[in-house]
């Protein structure tokens, strides 16, 4: 952990999570709206084409799903920035045993990299 990482968790211990999960494979992108940074959107990919994504928009205000290959959301979890990471980081990898399968519904339309 770096001196930026050091005070960013000094400030918001909840952001400790985040920085977990930003060192495994996931893909950040800032979402900006009339030039000020709103959100954060992270997407992990797996193979088989599952996808993990995450959207944060403050320590209270966080969002993540998990799809399959057709886009079918068979994971979901909205709360405060440390259930949704923690919900992430408990999920089995989808082809382990226990890993959610059933779909729930439909992903929304997800940002575009």
């Amino acid at each position: 952990m770096n001196g930026n990482d050091r005070a960013a968790v000094a400030a918001f211990p909840e952001l400790q999570r985040l920085i977990d999960l930003r060192d495994a494979p996931w893909t950040w992108l800032p979402g900006i709206r009339d030039g000020d940074l709103v959100e954060v959107h992270g997407v992990r990919a797996w193979p088989g084409g599952w996808a993990d994504a995450i959207r944060i928009r403050y320590t209270t205000d966080a969002t993540a799903l998990r799809i399959d290959s057709t886009g079918g959301v068979v994971w979901s979890l909205e709360g405060t920035l440390a259930e949704v990471t923690d919900g992430l980081t408990d999920l089995p990898d989808p082809n382990e045993l226990g890993a959610p399968r059933l779909v729930k519904g439909t992903a929304p339309n997800l940002w575009t990299p």
